[in-house]
């Protein structure tokens, strides 16, 4: 089971890819478009050119997951349209409202690390 952590490196691709191919044409993908490792354990995430389906591409260390969903209706409403970078990073909670045909930027959440007081600061 693929569990979405805060730790975990999410990443989108930009561009759409041909969804004939499976994890080998995905995994080719990712190392010579998006210049990134598909062994590493990130989490990533592409979709068709009609908007419509998204596959997620993740190695767990034994061997690599693909998860495909196709809407029923409707497109995916939001995806990343930086024309300078092939690929785009999202936080669990966004791609979480992704995968739910949301638009992850229109989402707030905690911020990832913030500094807590220390004990010494509070007891004085």
């Amino acid at each position: 089971m693929i569990q979405l952590t805060p730790q975990m490196r999410l990443l989108v691709a930009v561009a759409p890819v041909d969804f004939r191919c499976g994890i080998d044409g995905l995994a080719r993908r990712c190392r010579e478009v998006l210049r990134e490792d598909p062994l590493s354990g990130a989490v990533l995430v592409f979709r068709n050119r009609r908007r419509t389906a998204v596959k997620v591409l993740v190695y767990d260390g034994q061997g690599f997951w693909l998860c495909h969903k196709r809407l029923s209706s409707g497109r995916f409403r939001w995806w990343p349209s930086r024309a300078d970078e092939a690929v785009d990073a999202l936080r669990a909670h966004e791609l979480q409202v992704l995968l739910s045909a949301g638009d992850p930027r229109a989402t707030q959440g905690a911020p990832e690390w913030r500094r807590l007081a220390s004990h010494e600061a509070t007891a004085g």
